[in-house]
């Protein structure tokens, strides 16, 4: 039987293994960047220096992350995939990709080491458009799975007849991908709120405000997405 010392070391050890993380690391900071950004209204001040300099760090953990997206572009796609759902996915990859490639210009412009700054504020407002065409691709791409489980999760029902669906292996493990897309989904509905905002498209409508709560509510769900899973532990 583990002791409660047992206990709180493998919790500290979950807690260790997910700040070890780089993605985890990045998308705390931007919790926090967002929720600096809603609390500062787009307004001077203390809240407002922590949303810039947040957003500033934030681009280190980002470098040469658009390898793993361009690695996605290229790598071959599961069998049976609708070629609708192909496309989306091989494009949200390739603006993905783009983004985080000219994220990194934006991130040498202000740093100082790229020198012009006025090349270097277009090519952010680039890399903005091609994020917010990557989540609305994300946001379609789940859509079309969720219906794909939706649809394999009936035959299932209708094969199991009276018997009891929770039961079931295959389809319990089914329900599980559909909660986790459902969620995706929201996030990267919700991502394109943020990304209208930070492009000020509808600067009346999608405050600095209401930029910050989308913000913080995806931040918070990519958080809760990078958990590791909790090992099971006998307590006496």
């Amino acid at each position: 039987m583990a002791t409660t010392l047992d206990v709180s070391r493998a919790e500290l050890a979950l807690v260790v293994m997910y700040l070890n993380k780089a993605e985890a690391r990045d998308k705390l900071c931007r919790a926090i960047q967002y929720g600096s950004k809603f609390l500062s209204g787009g307004q001077p001040g203390t809240a407002q220096n922590v949303d810039k300099s947040t957003s500033l760090a934030r681009k280190v953990f980002r470098l040469f992350k658009f390898v793993n997206d361009l690695h996605g572009l290229i790598s071959p796609v599961p069998k049976g995939t609708p070629l609708p759902l192909v496309l989306l996915g091989k494009s949200k990859n390739a603006l993905l990709s783009t983004f985080l490639f000219l994220d990194q210009i934006v991130w040498l412009g202000r740093s100082g080491i790229y020198k012009n700054k006025e090349r270097a504020e277009l090519l952010g407002r680039i890399s903005l458009f091609c994020w917010m065409g990557s989540s609305v691709c994300t946001t379609l791409v789940e859509i079309g799975e969720i219906g794909r489980l939706s649809s394999s999760m009936k035959k299932i029902e209708k094969g199991l007849k009276n018997g009891n669906k929770y039961q079931d292996e295959e389809y319990r493990a089914k329900l599980k991908k559909s909660n986790e897309r459902s969620l995706a989904l929201i996030k990267s509905a919700m991502d394109i709120v943020v990304a209208a905002g930070l492009l000020q498209l509808a600067p009346k409508k999608i405050t600095p405000r209401v930029t910050g709560a989308f913000g913080f509510i995806t931040s918070v769900i990519s958080c809760y997405q990078l958990l590791p899973t909790r090992p099971k532990i006998k307590t006496p």
